[in-house]
């Protein structure tokens, strides 16, 4: 594998590069993105792949479960990437990005996968509101069911966490910065937005039609 990696910069930087020569010369000069894209490790998604975007048009934060600590709540990157991409860079639009099939969500509800993970034990605990609300909302489902209702529903705990950080909170009063529930689906490529007037996960191009903005999510429907 090492091998193939080594072949594609080396392909990248001969045959690739010189297509995007002006695109990197502006790059050189400063970054300017207008959203910051949270999402998961996995190594499935591919945040530019599935967004059609160029180098620079994404400030990209990915960690095991697209899980944004609460303010103060943790000593890793997070909060500092947050904090850069809103009051350093001045990002739009803030997108949480989950996805199906998510190991970390499941392993929330199935803790004897994090026997000998216990890094990813501690981590996860920051996802416990995610676990308890899924408890409470959703009974009687199928295993699928269940990992798919919690999946949106961490994303949602999600978005709530971000409010907590005093940079998006007076970006969002001045209206400067909106915030984005989204759910990529890696079995067919469909992406779903947190649509906040039917609280529920629509196809992101049906919910931007509508017009719709994220207000405070309560329900998921799946």
């Amino acid at each position: 594998m090492l091998q193939k990696l080594i072949a594609g910069a080396s392909h990248f930087h001969q045959d690739v590069f010189s297509q995007y020569r002006e695109l990197f010369r502006r790059l050189a000069e400063g970054q300017h993105p207008e959203t910051l894209f949270i999402t998961c490790a996995d190594s499935r998604i591919n945040p530019n792949l599935v967004t059609e975007t160029q180098p620079g048009e994404l400030f990209v934060l990915r960690n095991a479960g697209n899980i944004v600590p609460p303010y103060g709540a943790s000593t890793g990157g997070e909060g500092a990437t947050i904090e850069f991409a809103v009051t350093g860079l001045g990002v739009q639009d803030i997108i949480v990005c989950g996805h199906s099939l998510c190991g970390a969500i499941k392993a929330l509800f199935h803790p004897e996968m994090l026997q000998d993970l216990p890094l990813m034990r501690q981590w996860l605990e920051l996802a416990e509101a995610t676990r308890q609300i899924v408890r409470e909302k959703y009974r009687g489902l199928s295993e699928k069911e269940l990992l798919d209702a919690a999946i949106q529903e961490n994303v949602l705990v999600q978005l709530e966490n971000l409010r907590t950080y005093p940079a998006v909170a007076a970006r969002l009063a001045s209206g400067k910065l909106q915030l984005h529930g989204w759910v990529y689906r890696i079995e067919t490529g469909e992406v779903l937005a947190y649509d906040a007037r039917s609280k529920v996960f629509l196809p992101v191009d049906t919910a931007v039609s509508q017009g719709t903005g994220l207000g405070t999510p309560s329900e998921v429907t799946v």
